[in-house]
């Protein structure tokens, strides 16, 4: 049988992937990935020649499964960041585990862990959410962090961080926010503010690029 190597890459700066994943991708027989032409981008900077298939959350995983049962080695990787963090890489490894296909981490970037390193607050523990429900369980969500005594992070796209902003005062009261976004890129920002400031803050200035809100405990 082959192997699945989940492959982490970069969430901005095509220079954040490590020389272990460009050697995986090269050696594999091919790279399934969520957008071809977002993996290309990164694959023609590295001089990457191996084919790509896609897989996302509405593909079945039978072709790659059938693949890896072959002898092939599959590198799976998301458009940006670990696979199976907040995509369908997290299916695809459980069915070849309950397959007996061996399952390779390449580790790297990923950007929860990367907003937290520059947040300034103790990452000790934490309790990650990632995209809450647009509408069923939310509210539910947000009466349990209610109750949470560590740092809570949750991602947002800029269409909806405001209307989650506001959520957060209405649920968890006026705490205070690391806001991170474009995190690796040109515009990179990260700043703290209370949840009444940031609503402010966007309320005057459009919201770009995607979020990661790290929401502190209650004081």
């Amino acid at each position: 049988m082959g192997t699945l190597y989940m492959v982490a890459t970069p969430i901005g700066n095509l220079e954040d992937i490590t020389l272990r994943a460009i050697r995986v991708l090269k050696e594999a027989a091919v790279i399934a990935c969520e957008d071809s032409r977002v993996t290309r981008t990164l694959l023609n900077k590295y001089e990457i020649k191996t084919p790509v298939i896609t897989y996302h959350q509405h593909s079945s995983g039978s072709d790659i499964l059938k693949r890896l049962r072959q002898g092939d080695d599959v590198a799976l990787v998301t458009d940006a960041g670990t696979p199976g963090i907040q995509d369908p890489g997290g299916k695809l490894a459980r069915e070849a585990i309950e397959a007996g296909i061996k399952i390779v981490p390449i580790p790297g970037a990923s950007a929860a862990v990367t907003a937290l390193s520059a947040a300034g607050v103790n990452a000790d523990a934490f309790y990650f959410l990632g995209f809450l429900p647009k509408k069923q369980g939310r509210q539910t969500l947000f009466s349990e962090m209610a109750g949470l005594d560590v740092p809570v992070i949750i991602y947002e796209s800029p269409m909806r961080v405001s209307k989650t902003l506001k959520d957060i005062e209405q649920y968890l009261g006026n705490r205070q926010i690391v806001i991170a976004r474009e995190l690796t890129k040109k515009f990179e920002e990260i700043k703290e503010g209370s949840v009444v400031e940031l609503i402010d803050k966007f309320g005057r200035q459009k919201p770009k690029g995607e979020f990661v809100l790290i929401i502190m405990p209650a004081v």
